[in-house]
């Protein structure tokens, strides 16, 4: 932990503070060499500290002009070896200069680095070999040394990569975990949307013409005024049953509400009746059970498609078909309204709402479908009313 923190603190210095502390540390060995050398050999003169100066002068220069500096370096211990001096530390300019130019470098200049710079210093301990007695070492071992530094560079400027590349995932995996979020959120916000549009928008629509129905015949018709109140007052209470199960899913993690089933027809038919639509209802699903997300879909479907009817088509009567075969359900509402012409930019009925649509139910329902893997196709009926058909697979639906 001290290493680490220490590193931590030599990291957070400025680059000119960081590379004077080197030349300060590098300095004092090499002096401390310099300045005595074994007896019998040329010692310490003006030519010995001149390279001194020299070398450490262009160490300070490391970060900015790696390659020249070890040329200077690698220049100034080779005058020291053919001047006749010997040290231990008198190539440690050069060994931070190598280091330098592996951990600043890539690959490709640290190999030609080294090559050329054991053929140096190998050329070199030939030379000197044969000039004293005490050779500062054999040739094979003099090639080697500058390697050393070069290979540990290159080791820390490979870690240094994995880890910018290991936080650069780590990020990128945050931004997908955020967006995946996003996404999701954008989601479930569409669901409780469509959820809340088919229960206001159904039973709203319901009780309003149910209401009108009241009003009309509360004078000459009480008795039809009072069903049709009390049909206002068990579609408001249904709707906040409905509309306080959907709301639950914004205060916990997942509702309870037992979802939509296509045995609920029955009722939903029933209510729109009680507004003077006459509707027709053929049910054939079999005796299999349906995946509870397709069968809430449909009864969605159908319930918007009503709810247009009652808004929307001046309709008397509607047929509501809910089909099943081997691999689909196929849900069909059509209306008797008035002729509806098509909008002039789409001629395709597939795509095309009624003029007077102004909500966002005929898009929920192309929502709800396409998110169980069906589709829904609409339009006006040649001769007048209008038609909703809904495919939606029966097998393979998400959950």
């Amino acid at each position: 932990m001290t290493f680490d923190r220490l590193a931590a603190r030599a990291r957070a210095l400025p680059p000119i503070v960081a590379d004077l502390l080197v030349v300060a540390v590098v300095g004092v060995f090499t002096t401390a060499d310099a300045a005595v050398n074994e007896p019998g050999y040329r010692q310490a003169d003006a030519l010995t500290w001149a390279l001194l100066v020299v070398s450490l002068a262009a160490l300070a220069c490391r970060r900015r002009w790696p390659v020249p500096v070890v040329c200077v370096t690698g220049a100034a211990c080779a005058g020291w070896a053919l001047h006749g001096h010997i040290g231990e530390l008198l190539n440690l300019p050069v060994i931070v200069a190598l280091y330098t130019v592996a951990v600043l470098g890539d690959r490709r200049r640290t190999l030609w680095t080294g090559v050329i710079a054991a053929t140096v210093s190998g050329a070199v301990a030939l030379k000197v070999g044969r000039d004293v007695v005490n050779p500062q070492g054999l040739p094979v071992l003099e090639m080697v040394w500058p390697l050393v530094p070069l290979l540990l560079g290159e080791v820390v400027r490979t870690r240094r990569e994995l880890l910018a590349e290991y936080a650069a995932r780590a990020a990128r995996a945050e931004e997908d975990r955020e967006r995946e979020a996003a996404r999701r959120v954008r989601q479930e916000r569409a669901r409780v949307a469509r959820e809340i549009h088919d229960i206001l928008a159904h039973t709203v629509s319901a009780m309003t013409v149910q209401a009108g129905v009241a009003l009309d015949a509360l004078d000459t018709a009480p008795e039809v005024s009072r069903q049709a109140m009390t049909q206002v007052r068990a579609s408001g209470k249904e709707a906040v049953r409905e509309l306080r199960a959907t709301l639950s899913v914004l205060r916990a993690a997942e509702s309870t509400a037992p979802a939509p089933r296509l045995d609920q027809l029955d009722e939903l038919v029933a209510g729109v009746e009680a507004g003077g639509v006459r509707v027709s209802l053929r049910r054939d699903t079999g005796d299999a059970a349906l995946p509870a997300v397709v069968e809430a879909t449909a009864y969605r479907i159908v319930q918007e498609a009503l709810t247009n009817v009652v808004k929307h088509s001046a309709a008397r009567h509607a047929a509501v078909s809910v089909t099943r075969d081997a691999t689909r359900l196929t849900v069909e509402v059509v209306d008797d309204g008035p002729p509806v012409r098509p909008p002039a930019a789409s001629p395709a009925a597939s795509s095309a709402a009624p003029p007077d649509d102004r909500g966002f139910g005929l898009i929920g329902m192309r929502e709800r479908a396409v998110a169980v893997g069906g589709g829904v196709r609409y339009g006006p009926v040649p001769g007048g009313g209008f038609r909703v058909r809904a495919e939606l697979p029966t097998e393979g639906a998400p959950s």
